[in-house]
Order: structure tokens, then sequence, then C-alpha cells
């Protein structure tokens, strides 16, 4: 959340710490400003499949409270790509078609800075209720235009059974750690021919996600807080030579270079991993007790390690904006604030397995023995950070991938990648 769409992964999707919020000439290329319409009516809502059917009953209950406010679902594609492609489309059009649309998280930057969603009034949403940086991710130029609804950062999946028998107690904190248990592993019978460590190295956005993580796992960040890259610094190139060296000793195996976030969750639910870095929604999936999974009760999860202690993740999310073109604002924005409140999410937590944007469902009991992933995923989403508020992100993340792709591959030195980043991340943000 997001690499594929894992509304809270997904896809899906990816850290880079920082806010290019001050950067921009494509704030010349913006339209100007539309009509603000709060008027009530039918809405539609457009957002992604909805696979358990949780969120029609949802919108059930709302349209018997609103007779007249009735809300419909509407369906975008899967892909992230082309829910953005539509999307876009229609605000170029200035379509009404969409009241209250899903934004990917990295997606805020974009629409608000030309005018396609409309703010949000925070104090009708408890901001102080979601988790931080889940709240940040709505926001553009200190003004919140999406509220967060999913949310979610990578954690660390490890065969707990294979390190129990190699001697191992505790899951790895550093990246040595990692590598150390690995080697241990591979020493018994069980862990012979299972690889070590995979997270998501295909080129594309799961890799921005996967070289981001890795740097600010090492200290260092892509860009510093006024927007300027600093991925040539110490700190930086360590994090990207973390990702090499790991192909390079065979710590992440050579076929790495082609997975993406299913590839990787089906090698590691058939026993083919020791460690494997991923999103929350994995969690079910290896615990079904169908016959699909080798794993079902021989793993668990911890925070992702880093290199001299635990690392960052980059967050992910799924938010909720109103679209300027919309003919009935107020209702969407009404509706937003039912979709996202503490009750109705914890109803759609109970139905399914996406992390939601409310801190206290990380505590909530309940929600723990359902998903007893929530305290680590709680931990983690505290040191994670959000990708940039970047009017150009999609540039800025194919520049990453471009770089990191080379180095990985070995057509690039670290050093050479790392300075070549830099000189086209300036280019994005002068």
């Amino acid at each position: 959340m997001t690499t594929r769409t894992l509304w809270g992964g997904a896809a899906t999707a990816l850290t880079l710490a920082l806010a290019l919020s001050g950067c921009g000439g494509d704030d010349k290329k913006t339209s100007s400003a539309p009509a603000t319409n709060e008027g009530r009516g039918p809405i539609t809502f457009a957002t992604g499949k909805d696979l358990t059917g949780t969120i029609q009953k949802l919108i059930g209950k709302w349209n018997t409270a609103h007779p007249k406010e009735q809300v419909r679902l509407v369906e975008l594609p899967e892909d992230g790509d082309q829910t953005r492609q539509q999307l876009v489309q229609n605000a170029q059009i200035k379509s009404s078609a969409y009241d209250v649309i899903r934004l990917d998280a990295v997606w805020t930057a974009e629409f608000a800075a030309r005018r396609w969603v409309l703010p949000l009034d925070e104090s009708k949403l408890d901001p102080s209720t979601f988790v931080p940086a889940a709240l940040e991710t709505g926001k553009y130029r200190g003004k919140l235009y999406a509220a967060p609804w999913l949310t979610g950062t990578g954690i660390l999946y490890y065969r707990k059974d294979l390190l129990k028998d190699a001697g191992v107690n505790e899951p790895p904190k550093t990246w040595a750690d990692l590598t150390a248990d690995c080697d241990k592993v591979k020493k018994t019978s069980a862990g012979k021919g299972v690889d070590c460590f995979a997270g998501q190295y295909d080129k594309y956005e799961g890799l921005t996600v996967n070289y981001s993580e890795a740097v600010q796992s090492a200290g260092g960040q892509v860009f510093d807080a006024s927007g300027k890259p600093q991925v040539t610094s110490p700190q930086a190139k360590a994090g990207m030579q973390f990702l090499v060296d790991g192909f390079k000793k065979g710590t992440i195996p050579a076929k790495g270079v082609t997975l993406k976030e299913e590839e990787g969750r089906r090698a590691f639910q058939e026993g083919k991993l020791v460690f494997h870095r991923n999103w929350a929604y994995v969690y079910a999936m290896a615990e079904a007790t169908d016959g699909s999974s080798k794993v079902n009760g021989k793993f668990d999860v911890a925070p992702l390690p880093g290199k001299d202690g635990l690392g960052s993740g980059t967050l992910g999310g799924n938010n909720l904006s109103v679209s300027a073109f919309s003919k009935h604002q107020a209702t969407a924005r009404a509706f937003i604030t039912y979709i996202v409140s503490l009750d109705v999410e914890k109803e759609y937590g109970t139905e399914q397995s996406f992390p939601l944007s409310r801190s206290a469902l990380y505590d909530d009991a309940a929600m723990i023995k359902k998903y007893p992933y929530l305290p680590v995923l709680k931990k983690s989403l505290d040191a994670a950070k959000g990708r940039p508020v970047a009017v150009k992100y999609s540039e800025v993340s194919a520049a990453i991938q471009d770089n990191v792709t080379a180095a990985i591959t070995g057509k690039k030195s670290v050093d050479q990648a790392s300075a070549d980043l830099q000189t086209a991340l300036s280019g994005l943000t002068d």
C-alpha cells in the first residue's frame, strides 16, 4: 500500500523521510480553485475492491440513517497505477462522477497541489486519536486533505521453528544478527535448502519502499527536512550497500530481483525463506489451516532489523478525500467522518485484516486476540516514516528504482548509483 494495492499495504505500499512540500515548480501548473459546493445529497464512494463485503455493509448502515444522502460504492481497479490514472483523468475533466475518493498515501501532494481535492476540517475528525504518522500522510503544506483510513508498514516474518532448532531464541534486531541467524539455520537439517531473506526487489514501487527502509534503518534519509536529497551520505550508502551485499553474498537469493509482495509471500508460505519483509496482510494467509500454507503455527513477526538496532519501515496507507468537483461536498465530508470513526473502523477491522488508522485499535484486547501481530505492528508504526510529500513523486520513485536496480544487479557501484541518484533527485526538487 503502494506496490500492489494492499489497503494498508498494501500496497501497498514505501519510506523516504521528509516532506518535499516546499519544493515545486509544479504548483505553477495547478488549476484554478473550483467553486466550493457544500450541498447535500446522494454521493459516490470510489475505493478499491470490497473483498469481504464489509464496506458495503457499513455503507448500508449510513444509507439507513441518511435516506436522502445515499452512498453508492464504486470499485476501482485493483492495480494502483490504473486506479491513479482513472482518478487523474476524472479530475482533469472536472468530472463529478466521484464524491469521496480513496487516495494512496503518496498521492496526497499531487491531488492537493492541483486542487483536485479539498481541505478537511481536522477538528471534526478527532486527529489526536489517529496513528500520528498516518495523519501526516494526509497533509499537504500544513493542511489536511485526506483523512487516514488504512495504514501499515513493513514487518519481519520469521520462522520461529527453524530459529529454535538452531539455538536462536529471539528474532534479529540488526542486519548482522539476521545474517548470523541464517548461518546457524543452514547448519541444521531442517534449514538445508531454505533461503535466508527476501523483501520486494523487482523494479517497481516495492523497490523504492525497501531501499528507503534500508536507508532509514542505517540512520540515513533520502531527503532532509528542507527537501534536499541526501542519498550520498555515509548512512544512505550503507543502506544501499546492505541490499547489494545481500545479493552478492546470497543472503538474498538471486531470484529476489523478481520478487514483489505476492511472490515473496508465496515463497515464505511454502517454507522457502527463514525471514521475509512484507505487510501485515500476509499474517492471516500464512496462518491458514486449509493446506495453502506450510508454515502455519511455525512463524511469528517482529519489527524490521537495522544496521545498529531495530530498523524503520516505510509507511503505507490509503486515505479518503473529498473531490473538488463533487456537487454534494457537505455529505461527502460527513461520510468521511463516519467511515473513519473509531467505532466504524473497529467494525471494519473485525471483518478483514488490513491495519487501520485509529491508534486505540492497536491496544484493543479483542482486536489483538483476533490479530496477534498488532502489538508488533504498533511498535513498527511508531518508528515508520512516510514517503515524500511530492507532486513529482512518481518521478522520484522511478529515479530510485533505476539506480537501486543498477546497484543490486552489479551494473553500478554503490558510489556511482548513489551519486547518479543524488543528481536525478536534485533535478526533481529544484
